[in-house]
């Protein structure tokens, strides 16, 4: 690559709208309308940071064209394994493309072939002018790969992007010239695309052949030099071998060009982009692309025109715009010290109601230590009490409190008020109702949405809140504690939390009275609240020793099990590999397989395709078992000793009322509805309950 030449980036749209979308697929990204945005944001958020990160010269975004290829009309069997584009990804086409001429990108497709082969084309025809970075994550590409020509795999779960030149493709496939990809591919054949290459040969296998033989072709001609039966598989497949290289070709010489100054990179359309990233309520991947002004709403609201005259426990509020910026922190939060706490109860004590939260060191209320605690009392005023380190010298900071949260006349706000509930009083406070809890209502109006604080200030409020990793770090051995968030910053963190929760209760007590639930939330499910901390602080008992004895029951049945299956295979094997299991099962075994394979083309082992072979297969009966038991042993028999509290000897899991949209508890850590009971092996561990 050389610094001075421009820099011209072709990305491949399905392989990264895909790939975009499974990266959600666990928690999939939706708007207020529940509609699933996942490959339209992770696409954007793609294109975007590859803009900010590499700085492209020239850009250009190919789409496959509708309509069959040549390919797949030759060979009718090319790709007919691949199941219909998800309805989610088919509907955010149209979004995505209307994203992509808001960046004043050209998107480019030809009717009859694939994108592979308009990027292969333009690729070649560019490398004389440009440093050409194919970005996809399809290993196909690395045919193309020349001294002017890189792949360009973009970042994955944090793992960094990858840009392979000659020596780095060379080296992933042991071969001397990247056309030799091709030959490869031929010959171990790509499950993705359904190339069958031949038959019996992996990827080790293609990478001797090669190494031995040079080419496809080099191979075929020369098969005598082959031994075993793997000559016989090479020569039964001759024909089929050339196909697949046919199919693994990507065409370089396709009818189509494009003109260098329509592929220069241009500054973003904001006006054709705020519209879309409304609609999908793109909010902070929003302020990111097109600056701090971007607004939710098309006309918000003026500001006050004198916002700093207000002293500490004012009880002016402030007309703010609707905009959504983060940590646009209000100047009204304050740090308090001993001598504010008389002047903050009584402005306090004169609203009727606050809001307040609890920063601790951790999230197990057992073992979290408190930090501090922050309140609010009207939008954008509050104030945060930072702790002594010293727990005796917390719960007498704390004690200053006890008048605010014991006054039955005072409505206290929280989001999750079970947790804070929870940490004052392990400090010797205790909140005496009434008390509402911004979480609960909002499971009430949505069970199935998530409710969690963060969104729903973005939902309701059009404000993004400070992530908590921008203070303490990301989750792993380098994150800190809120104890070494330096003050000022834990001082805006905390108020803005106890901020929104008041906020969000004022816009969610008249949905709660619209939709005749208050009624639901006053007798039902806030009296719950304390119900489930008093169960979870006493915690359940748990027979250690009878699940000490079974443990050692299973492990002889998991052995006795496991002999009995390699006496039927005729070897042994690694029964948790699902790989090796179905090459046993479908390959040394011989038992016909009826169903599709993996992407990967390995056989599927899942419990419903064992199942199926049970009445003619003794074997897989055999298999189900053991799965069964290993489970059973590792997830529950070994795995619920090890959760025992050394303080109390007990199981202290956490119940969940605003997890199961159909209204019943859930509990986790541990999850203790699932305790087994179809089977009565499964039944035998309740007994130790």
């Amino acid at each position: 690559m050389a610094d001075n030449r421009p820099r011209l980036f072709l990305l491949d749209a399905y392989a990264l709208i895909y790939r975009a979308y499974y990266a959600f697929i666990r928690n999939p990204i939706t708007n207020s309308k529940g509609v699933n945005t996942s490959a339209a944001y992770g696409f954007t958020a793609t294109l975007n940071d590859l803009i900010e990160r590499e700085k492209p010269t020239h850009l250009a975004v190919v789409f496959d064209a509708e309509g069959e290829t040549d390919r797949a009309s030759e060979f009718a069997y090319y790709k007919a394994n691949r199941d219909a584009m998800p309805e989610d990804i088919r509907n955010s086409l149209q979004s995505i493309r209307d994203i992509i001429q808001g960046f004043n990108i050209p998107i480019l497709e030809l009717p009859g072939y694939e994108a592979d082969d308009v990027i292969g084309t333009l690729a070649k025809q560019k490398e004389g002018e440009f440093d050409v970075f194919m970005v996809t994550p399809d290993k196909d590409f690395g045919q193309l790969v020349s001294a002017n020509i890189f792949m360009y795999k973009p970042s994955r779960q944090g793992k960094g992007h990858e840009v392979l030149g000659i020596p780095e493709v060379c080296a992933r496939w042991e071969i001397n010239d990247p056309l030799q990809v091709i030959d490869i591919l031929a010959m171990m054949g790509d499950a993705v695309d359904n190339i069958p290459g031949i038959t019996g040969v992996g990827e080790k296998t293609a990478i001797k052949l090669l190494k031995q033989f040079g080419s496809l072709e080099s191979l075929l001609e020369n098969t005598d030099q082959v031994k075993g039966k793997l000559r016989e598989k090479i020569e039964n497949c001759q024909q089929q071998a050339l196909d697949s290289k046919f199919l693994a070709t990507i065409i370089t010489d396709a009818p189509i060009t494009a003109d260098n100054d329509a592929l220069k990179l241009e500054p973003v359309n904001k006006e054709a982009l705020t519209p879309i990233f409304q609609e999908l309520e793109f909010r902070n991947l929003a302020m990111k692309i097109l600056g701090s002004e971007y607004s939710m709403v098309s006309s918000p609201s003026k500001k006050s025109t004198n916002p700093n005259q207000m002293d500490l426990f004012s009880s002016h509020q402030t007309t703010e715009e609707n905009t959504i910026q983060r940590q646009a922190f209000s100047e009204n939060y304050a740090l308090l010290n001993d001598e504010d706490i008389p002047s903050l109860i009584t402005s306090i004590q004169a609203k009727k109601q606050f809001a307040f939260d609890t920063e601790t060191t951790g999230l197990n209320v057992r073992e979290a230590e408190i930090v501090g605690i922050s309140f609010a009392w009207d939008k954008g005023h509050g104030a945060y009490y930072p702790l002594s380190e010293q727990a005796e010298e917390a719960k007498k900071q704390l004690a200053q409190f006890a008048v605010l949260f014991q006054d039955a006349t005072l409505i206290k706000v929280a989001q999750n008020i079970k947790f804070d509930t929870h940490i004052l009083s392990r400090y010797g406070i205790e909140v005496a109702p009434p008390f509402k809890d911004t979480m609960l209502e909002h499971y009430l109006l949505e069970p199935d949405r998530r409710h969690g604080i963060n969104r729903l200030s973005e939902a309701y409020l059009q404000y993004a809140m400070q992530p908590i990793e921008e203070l303490i770090g990301k989750k792993g051995k380098h994150q800190k504690t809120f104890r070494e968030v330096e003050l000022s910053a834990a001082k805006d963190y905390a108020v803005e939390d106890a901020d929104i929760a008041l906020q969000l209760h004022k816009a969610f007590s008249p949905k709660l009275a619209s939709a005749e639930l208050t009624s639901l939330y006053d007798s039902v499910e806030l009296p719950l609240v304390p119900v489930l901390r008093r169960m979870e602080g006493e915690g359940i008992n748990l027979d250690t020793a009878f699940l000490a004895q079974y443990s050692t029951e299973i492990t002889s049945d998991i052995l006795e099990v496991k002999i009995n299956i390699f006496n039927q295979a005729g070897q042994e094997f690694n029964l948790d590999s699902p790989k090796q299991l179905g090459e046993i099962l479908f390959g040394s075994m011989g038992i016909p397989y009826k169903g599709q394979k993996t992407k990967t083309g390995q056989f599927k082992t899942g419990e419903d395709v064992l199942s199926s072979y049970r009445k003619d297969y003794p074997v897989m009966e055999d298999i189900m078992t053991y799965r069964e038991l290993s489970k059973l042993k590792s997830t529950y028999v070994d795995a619920l000793p090890q959760l025992v509290s050394p303080k109390t000897g007990r199981i202290h899991t956490t119940f969940n009322q605003a997890v199961a949209a159909t209204g019943r508890l859930s509990s986790n850590e541990p999850n203790l509805q699932n305790i087994p009971i179809r089977t009565e092996r499964g039944r035998r561990v309740r007994q130790a309950f």
